[in-house]
């Protein structure tokens, strides 16, 4: 049976962070809030709980993860960013986008394009999750909380309890989160491409694309 933490969303509980972040590197797997909706968490290397979370969404092999960064820093890491991908990352995070880039070597296949070797990537804007991945020091792996069959992800932690409560570790309830998901945008190319729109504002970058 998962563990239930009431977390507030504005002013997190440091005793509770450090809590959600033990169970997380002990293996474990979190549903928590963000900036767009509810996600399913765990840690970067463990692939055992890559799988669980894998079996509760129901994906196959070729569905992509996304890896929750603290800052542009950090994504430095994990990704290949030259100037102009830099200057859209800076202007865009924290926020409700996740970005498509070339993956570094230091990143597991398992969560690269079979083909294209690239990494989505995100830093999302929500103290919980900001205060969680500042107490890892790591990015976390992570996907939306969206079950088999349903159209929109989860919103309420007690709902996410009362159909999850046997299958993840960790149910971390800040509040209503919204149904919208993130705006993905690929930085591969020669230009910025919208491949979904999402919460996150890109007008200025559709105005850019037509000469506008």
């Amino acid at each position: 049976m998962s563990q239930y933490f009431n977390i507030h969303p504005d002013n997190p509980q440091p005793r509770l962070i450090r809590h959600a972040v033990d169970i997380i590197r002990a293996g474990g797997i979190a549903a928590l809030p963000t900036d767009s909706s509810y996600a399913l968490a765990c840690h970067l290397d463990d692939k055992r709980a890559v799988e669980r979370i894998r079996r509760i969404r129901e994906l196959d092999k070729k569905h992509n993860f996304t890896l929750v960064c603290r800052d542009l820093s950090e994504i430095a890491l994990y990704a290949r960013v030259d100037n102009p991908a830099y200057r859209l990352l800076k202007a865009k995070t924290p926020g409700a986008y996740t970005f498509i880039l070339r993956a570094t070597t230091i990143v597991p296949r398992r969560l690269q394009h079979a083909k294209r070797k690239t990494v989505g990537i995100r830093v999302p804007d929500h103290p919980i999750i900001r205060d969680l991945l500042m107490e890892h020091a790591q990015p976390l792996m992570s996907v939306t909380l969206m079950l088999p069959g349903n159209d929109f992800p989860e919103i309420d932690a007690e709902e996410i309890r009362a159909k999850l409560e046997h299958q993840v570790d960790l149910i971390v309830d800040g509040g209503h989160c919204g149904v919208e998901p993130t705006t993905v945008i690929d930085l591969t190319g020669s230009v910025p491409v919208v491949t979904r729109h999402g919460q996150g504002p890109v007008d200025d970058l559709e105005a850019g694309s037509r000469g506008e």
